[in-house]
């Protein structure tokens, strides 16, 4: 039997231009070109998964195809924006590039795209994961993409853009969709939170945050799974428990202690971490994350930073930890024993930013020697 139950990521998505979040250059662009009647014959949303692509191509389709329009401000409810919404639309027509790739496929949607729409104004092809086509299949599709019938519209979705060949890039207006900035998702989950009645600390929601990585379907969804874990009430430990993340506290901690070369706290904390199941692949991308933040900082304050456990570290010293860091990432993830490796990678990591360059303690020498004659006026006077 059942439930009627809808995940978080399909019930909260992004129904109209306004409900898209973090894409402020792409939505005003469109409403722009609808506004203007400038609307081009075919799209590109290039970007990370979960950002928005197919639902930005969706409420474009609903803003071209809703009665009396085009129009950027359509009414959700108008009979033909929900036929859109609900799938059932004749006239708006999503391919998944990844299972429909074939050539034969091709042709025959170069066949159809003669027919008129049969509702709408426009007949619209979205066509979602579209570097998936074969060679065959884009080079296919080239003559009717440069040339359509004015009654036709393309969307092309893609998170992997090197993959298009550029003869299909040219033919397209292309929009590359960022990652969603942590505080946006925040402020989204917490909507969802108040609606859907959980109760969610802030700092467990800046973990989800964390794991999302910029993906705004991916917080849901992650979001959706701790309330089946938790219920109605989802704090920090439950989340870092869940997914095996290091609370922001203890990064610091860690990240301090590579700042003062403290060896025996970065092996006390990673045992720590270990013992309790934390993923260290993660884990080193947030310490490298945290390590970034210090390094902008020094960069900002003219060349160092105390944010590492109150430490001072030039600019010179935190690129050198960072590039430590970074060097240390493939031994983490595919070495054979993960734990070894990242302790490896955090002490090279410390000294590497304690070594110097030999072009830095020239300039350092050179300075030196300029200012000891002056030293020595001043005593002689």
């Amino acid at each position: 039997m059942s439930s009627g139950y809808q995940v978080i990521a399909r019930k909260w998505r992004p129904q109209t231009f306004d409900d898209v979040v973090g894409q402020d250059h792409v939505v005003r662009t469109l409403k722009n070109a609808i506004a203007r009647n400038r609307i081009a014959h075919a799209y590109l949303f290039v970007g990370p998964r979960g950002t928005g692509k197919t639902s930005t191509a969706r409420i474009f389709a609903k803003a071209l195809n809703c009665t009396g329009g085009p129009k950027a401000d359509f009414d959700p409810n108008d009979p033909a924006v929900k036929s859109i919404a609900d799938g059932t639309s004749m006239d708006v027509i999503e391919i998944d590039g990844a299972s429909n790739n074939s050539v034969d496929q091709i042709r025959d949607l170069r066949d159809d795209v003669r027919y008129a729409p049969t509702q709408g104004k426009f007949k619209i092809y979205i066509i979602d994961e579209v570097h998936m086509l074969s060679t065959a299949a884009f080079n296919a599709l080239l003559k009717t993409l440069e040339e359509p019938p004015p009654h036709v519209k393309f969307v092309f979705a893609t998170t992997d853009v090197q993959k298009v060949l550029p003869t299909i890039i040219s033919r397209c207006q292309r929009f590359d969709l960022k990652p969603i900035p942590a505080e946006l998702i925040i402020q989204r989950l917490k909507k969802i939170a108040a609606d859907e009645k959980i109760k969610v600390s802030d700092e467990a929601l800046a973990s989800i945050a964390r794991m999302a990585d910029g993906g705004m379907r991916d917080a849901q969804s992650i979001f959706d799974q701790m309330i089946s874990f938790c219920g109605n009430e989802i704090s920090e430990p439950d989340v870092l428990d869940v997914y095996g993340l290091v609370s922001s506290e203890k990064i610091a901690s860690l990240a301090g202690a590579l700042a003062a070369g403290d060896h025996a706290q970065i092996v006390s904390i990673v045992d720590e971490c270990d013992q309790n199941g934390r993923d260290l692949v993660r884990l080193l991308a947030d310490l490298q994350g945290f390590v970034r933040g210090a390094l902008l900082d020094s960069i900002a304050k003219g060349g160092k930073s105390d944010l590492l456990g109150g430490v001072g570290m030039t600019t010179e010293q935190l690129t050198r930890l960072l590039d430590g860091l970074r060097e240390g990432e493939s031994g983490v993830k595919l070495g054979l024993s993960e734990k070894i490796n990242f302790e490896v990678a955090l002490l090279k990591a410390v000294e590497a930013s304690r070594s110097r360059a030999i072009d830095s303690l020239i300039k350092e020498l050179t300075a030196l020697a300029d200012e000891a004659p002056e030293a020595g006026q001043k005593k002689k006077t």
